[in-house]
C-alpha cells in the first residue's frame, strides 16, 4: 500500500509538472506568434493570439496545431487603388478562428487548412464611403448622404440632406446591405423623396454606394454581412490561409 502510495503522489507530481511546462510553452508559443503576425501583417498594435487543444506539447511534435484564435484591434484595410487614389477603411475588431495550422520546424511559416472569423465597421468609417462632393441635384439644390445608422431589421438607415434655396429637411431611406466578391454594397430598398424631381438612376447615385476591402490578413476573404446597432457586422473565411511566412 505505502508503495502504491508513493507511485500515486510521483504520478499526481509528474502530472502536474507536465502540464506546468505544456502550458508555459503555450504562452511563449502565442507571444511568440503575435510578434510574427505583427511583423508580417505590418500591424500598429500586438494581435491576441490564443491557442487551443491539450496537450500543446503533443501538437508542437505533429507539427500543426487544432485551433488557433487571432484577434486584431483596429486594423487598417485596403480600398484598392493605387497611388493618390489607394486608401484605407478601419476595421474595429477582425477575429478569426483557424483549424489545422501546419508550421514548420523553425516557426518561420505557418499555413491555416480553414478560417472563419468576423469584422466589424462603424457607421462612421463607412460613411466614408458615401461621402464625397455634393451631388448637383437640379439648378441650385445639391443631396448628399450625412449620415448612416442601424434601420433595424438588418437594414442601413440612410439619411439625405438636400440644400437649396429652399429648405427641405432631410429625408431617410432604409437599404440592404450585402457581400459581392471583395466589396459591400449599400442599395436603396425604396427611392427617398427629395423635394425635387429626378430619375432614378440620379438619385440612386446618391443614395447607393460600395466600399472595397482588400488585404485582409492571410488573404481572408468577405463572406456575409449584416446592419447592427453600431455598424456593419461582416463574416470572413478562407482556406490554405498563410499567418506567418
Amino acid at each position: 500500500m505505502r508503495a502504491l502510495r508513493i507511485t500515486l503522489i510521483l504520478f499526481v507530481i509528474l502530472g502536474g509538472l507536465f502540464v506546468l511546462a505544456d502550458r508555459v510553452a503555450v504562452g511563449f508559443a502565442e507571444d511568440e506568434a503575435a510578434g510574427r503576425i505583427k511583423s508580417t501583417e505590418g500591424l500598429a498594435t500586438t494581435p491576441d493570439v490564443s491557442i487551443g487543444g491539450f496537450p500543446f506539447l503533443t501538437q508542437v511534435v505533429g507539427g500543426e496545431l487544432d485551433d488557433v484564435k487571432i484577434g486584431i484591434k483596429n486594423y487598417e484595410a485596403s480600398t484598392g487603388g493605387t497611388g493618390s487614389s489607394a486608401g484605407t477603411i478601419r476595421i474595429d475588431d477582425l477575429s478569426a478562428e483557424m483549424r489545422g495550422v501546419a508550421f514548420n520546424g523553425g516557426y518561420s511559416s505557418a499555413t491555416a487548412g480553414s478560417a472563419t472569423g468576423s469584422a466589424s465597421i462603424s457607421y462612421a468609417e463607412l460613411l466614408k464611403a458615401a461621402k464625397s462632393e455634393p451631388a448637383r441635384v437640379a439648378p441650385g439644390f445639391t443631396a448628399e448622404v450625412v449620415s448612416l445608422s442601424d434601420g433595424g431589421n438588418g437594414k442601413i438607415k440612410v439619411t439625405v440632406s438636400v440644400t437649396g434655396p429652399v429648405k427641405v429637411p432631410p429625408v431617410s431611406v432604409l437599404s440592404s446591405v450585402t457581400v459581392s466578391g471583395d466589396t459591400v454594397k449599400v442599395h436603396a430598398d425604396s427611392l427617398p423623396k427629395l423635394g425635387v424631381q429626378l430619375a432614378e438612376g440620379r438619385i440612386r447615385s446618391i443614395t447607393d454606394f460600395q466600399q472595397k476591402i482588400e488585404q485582409l490578413p492571410g488573404g481572408i476573404k468577405l463572406d456575409s454581412v449584416q446592419a447592427a446597432p453600431d455598424g456593419v457586422e461582416i463574416t470572413v473565411k478562407g482556406s490554405n490561409v498563410r499567418l506567418v511566412g
